[in-house]
């Protein structure tokens, strides 16, 4: 019976959407797949008056027995931070305590209901994902947004980011939108166009209570191209006498004009206090009716309620017949008109409870320039800065320099306005207000944070060649203004070089390094950072012999309490750098994991993005593979989220060691194209090394040899670079160049005679064995297996035995060469090295031991996805799915739907068994 009903209605409200049936189907499609528990999104997408509207209605009318949730965008209100979000979560709210914390507080900071510092605008995506989910979690849901064209950025990205991921939910997330914006590109659209003529013909004939003239009729049928809006409203206010000639239709407009026109018409025949009392709903966003008639009061028009005709209707919200009547009004006001209803809005707005819209109300009143109003603008931005609204922010700067006399106020507030864009990602407007500020008369810390500005938005729109040389300027001139703020800018500026690596052109490590060795100091005490800059600056300025001390006792601070969440976040990574360089694998492991504990917990995904990649490579050298993959997807996760620039580090070094010829030469091809176009070196320096891993692997040791020399001799400062020079050693030797063998490794030892560190001495000594002869050469292997079994660097380990093996076998100790061989092939199969694995069972065969090829993806685990696969690493670490959810933007139902896909895969029915489903995960952590 509901059924039928339901069926009636959809019937009823397709047949009034006269001509229609097409579009109706496809949301009947939309809906029919929300209440059989998928997530489907649509942009209906048209120009104005077409319908969109209607079909939206249309669409929350056949589901009516979905949970519906809406907003509406409003153009004046497009320049508040969130302000389309706050309307759409305010139902949702008391569902907060149902969300991870992390969410939770990034969603309370940004509609102001608790303090706290600007979250990660992925952050507030991921709880607004959350909260809808959770909406949905009992009764499939609607969510439709209307006029998505006016929608405020922050919401826009926020609603962008939740459609993308709408996985297993039972959610359907419709948009009504003019055009699409940026943040809502790439998604479903469905495009409505005007009316069939004989349907054109039929609707306006409802419009229209006389007979038209035939060519009149046709006319305008032609003009409107069926545009429903255009069809209904042009003819109203014209008499028959002027639609019977035409003399009431104007060329030469395009037809939203012509439909403003129509609702012109109508409003210019009122009294001048309606009309006023009109332009006073048009340019008061909210639709609130209290505050519409406050500011009538405040003009004297309060009268005028009782005559405005159809055009506005006062009920729970002040409501226009058409969004096209709003514009129509305010766009044909003139300047004088807009900003007596503005004061008006401003005097009647709370500046308690809402100062920001009293701030930009006064703004709009301003008839030049305010400094008053400009410093209200100012406690605008900042408030919606500490919200995350960077845009926002950077919209409140903007208006505030418009209304700035003084050319040194005006210059400081362009340069805030530019920080705020670039934080929003807005870098056409942060170019523009850097020039803005650089027009004014700029003191020298002025100008120094005008390059530090550009210098950022060339590291964040590509983390490339222009970066470094802005950085270590804007450093230099600090020097003499703030001693602590140019120490972290030369910080910052090592991080931009190192990404550079040798694409940075003039400037680059060595030219930062020697720079920033001269740099005076803060009179405070000096911090982890600061001991962190000098060893990395030694490390070019004066040789590893003097570096490696400060990089170890850096490396070692970062990765304790001592050093703030804030200085982890910011330069944990190149902490791993000081510490890999050091060959301290163990401060290397615990600082990875700190910085991406901590970029979690802050929901700072930027960091993340790189903090992933650096954990990847760390446990993938461990041999801990599945933990790789797990963070190989998150780092996708976080770089499609964001849309990062950072290259795939940690997924270059798991395929090398993987050993997947496939996987790995295309990935290795494609990050050398990338780095090289974007002038990320260092990048295309791990690809290098990464592709000499896999080669001799494969043992193809005279192309290895070829791709080991390039990543060595790239920068040979580099911790890179000491990596690459033990493959280049073994692929010398097994290519019969010993004196090129001899030689890498004298420039490894040097790299590794500075420290006690097993990793580097173990990896110097299997280099040693390689390049020796009789004893002096098992000596070495003995002692590079001694010292490697100390570590956690299992890969390293199989490789030493297998070298020696490969050393007995060629001595003809046979038996002893089984036990080595035997010892590699069994890690390296446990380990899921497969090209190792299989190098070492050809030695074995060639020993005369017969032996069977096994792998480790013949586990059950191989048979999971990568997403599935991090899931499930993670549901058996004891994660639950809101946790995991939160880890790799998905909803908690999501998880829960490919969890059920997980546990048929691998024929088990509970959480409990994961840990026996995934042996071999079990086996890289032992």
């Amino acid at each position: 019976m509901a059924d039928r009903d339901g069926f009636r209605e959809r019937t009823a409200a397709r047949t009034r959407l006269l001509g229609r049936r097409s579009e109706c189907a496809v949301l009947d499609a939309l809906l029919a797949a929300v209440r059989g528990g998928a997530s489907r999104v649509l942009v209906v997408r048209g120009e104005a008056g077409v319908g969109k509207s209607a079909l939206l209605d249309y669409a929350t009318e056949s589901g009516s027995e979905l949970r519906t949730l809406r907003a509406v965008g409003v153009e004046s209100e497009m320049e508040l931070a969130f302000a389309a979000l706050h309307q759409l979560c305010v139902p949702l709210l008391d569902r907060m305590d149902k969300i991870p914390e992390p969410q939770r507080r990034a969603l309370a900071t940004v509609f102001g209901l608790a303090p706290g510092p600007a979250p990660d605008r992925f952050m507030v995506g991921l709880a607004v994902l959350s909260l809808i989910s959770d909406f949905a979690e009992k009764e499939p849901a609607l969510v439709v947004v209307d006029d998505a064209q006016w929608l405020d950025t922050a919401t826009a990205q926020t609603l962008g980011f939740v459609a993308r991921r709408l996985g297993a939910d039972a959610v359907g997330l419709l948009f009504g939108a003019r055009e699409v914006g940026i943040e809502l590109k790439g998604l479903p659209e469905l495009e409505v166009g005007g009316l069939l003529d004989d349907e054109a013909r039929a609707l306006l004939g409802s419009a229209v209570e006389f007979l038209l003239d035939e060519p009149i009729r046709e006319r305008l049928v032609a003009e409107t191209r069926g545009n429903p809006l255009a069809l209904l409203e042009l003819p109203r206010g014209l008499t028959a006498t002027q639609l019977a000639g035409g003399f009431g239709l104007h060329g030469g407009q395009a037809l939203s004009g012509r439909i403003e026109q129509s609702f012109l018409r109508q409003a210019d025949a009122l009294p001048a206090p309606t009309r006023q009392l009109l332009l006073v709903a048009a340019a008061e966003p909210v639709g609130d009716p209290v505050l519409v008639r406050r500011a009538a009061d405040q003009l004297g028009i309060a009268a005028a309620f009782a005559e405005i005709d159809g055009l506005l209707s006062l009920g729970q919200r002040v409501t226009f017949r058409h969004p096209l009547v709003r514009s129509a009004l305010y766009g044909s006001a003139s300047a004088a008109e807009r900003r007596a209803v503005h004061l008006a809005l401003a005097e009647a707005t709370d500046s308690t409870s809402d100062p920001d819209r009293r701030a930009w109300h006064l703004a709009a009143a301003a008839d030049g320039p305010d400094e008053e109003v400009a410093v209200e603008l100012e406690r605008s931005a900042d408030r919606a800065q500490a919200r995350g609204g960077f845009a926002a922010a950077a919209a409140f700067w903007q208006r505030a320099v418009s209304l700035t006399d003084d050319p040194a106020r005006r210059s400081g507030r362009a340069l805030a306005g530019a920080h705020a864009s670039l934080q929003a990602g807005a870098f056409r407007t942060a170019w523009s207000l850097l020039a803005t500020a650089e027009a004014g008369p700029l003191d020298d810390l002025g100008h120094a944070q005008v390059d530090l500005l550009r210098a950022e938005a060339a590291f964040a729109q590509q983390r490339g060649r222009e970066a470094p040389g802005l950085l270590l300027r804007a450093a230099q001139t600090f020097e003499s203004l703030d001693a602590r703020l140019a120490r972290d800018t030369y910080l910052d500026a090592w991080s931009a070089a190192l990404f550079a690596g040798r694409l940075g052109g003039t400037v680059g490590l060595r030219e930062v390094s020697l720079a920033a060795t001269t740099a005076p100091r803060p009179d405070a005490a000096p911090r982890s950072s600061d001991v962190l800059l000098d060893g990395l600056a030694l490390v070019f300025a004066e040789g590893r012999d003097a570096a490696v001390p400060l990089l170890k006792q850096a490396a070692t601070a970062f990765g304790g309490p001592e050093v703030t969440a804030e200085e982890v976040l910011r330069w944990g990574w190149l902490a791993t750098a000081a510490a890999a360089t050091a060959w301290d694998f163990e401060s290397c492991l615990t600082t990875a994991t700190r910085q991406v504990e901590t970029a979690r917990g802050a929901g700072a995904l930027a960091v993340l993005a790189v903090g992933v990649n650096v954990l990847g490579q760390v446990v993938a050298m461990a041999g801990d593979f599945a933990e790789a993959v797990a963070l190989r997807a998150e780092a996708d996760a976080v770089r499609e989220a964001t849309g990062t620039h950072v290259l795939q580090y940690g997924a270059l070094v798991l395929s090398a060691l993987r050993g997947r010829p496939d996987e790995a030469f295309g990935l290795i091809e494609d990050t050398i194209a990338r780095a090289t176009a974007e002038g990320q070196g260092t990048a295309a320096q791990y690809a290098r090394w990464t592709k000499s891993v896999i080669l001799n692997a494969l043992g193809r040791h005279d192309e290895a040899l070829l791709w080991a020399t390039l990543a060595a001799d790239d920068t040979p400062e580099l911790f890179v670079s000491s990596w690459a020079l033990s493959e280049q050693v073994e692929a010398a030797v097994r290519s019969g160049r010993h004196r090129e063998a001899t030689a890498a490794w004298a420039r490894l030892r040097e790299t590794t005679a500075v420290t006690d560190e097993r990793w580097g001495l173990g990896l110097e000594a299997r280099a040693r064995a390689l390049v020796q002869r009789d004893a002096d050469a098992e000596c070495a292997y003995r002692e590079a297996i001694e010292l490697l079994t100390g570590t956690r660097l299992r890969p390293d380990l199989a490789r030493a035995h297998l070298l020696y093996g490969e050393w007995l076998r060629r001595e003809s100790r046979r038996r002893d060469a089984r036990t080595q061989l035997r010892t590699a092939y069994d890690v390296f199969t446990s380990i899921g090295m497969e090209a190792f694995a299989e190098r070492a069972r050809r030695e074995l065969q060639a020993t005369g031991e017969t032996i069977r090829r096994r792998t480790a993806s013949s586990s059950a685990g191989e048979v999971l996805t990568p997403q599935e696969r991090q899931i499930a690493v993670l549901v058996r670490d004891g994660l639950s799915n809101p946790e995991v959810g939160a880890r790799l933007f998905l909803s908690p139902r999501t998880v829960e739907w490919h969890l059920r896909k997980i546990f048929d895969k691998l024929s088990i029915s509970s959480r409990r068994q994961l840990r026996d489903a995934l042996p071999e995960a079990e086996a890289a952590r032992s």
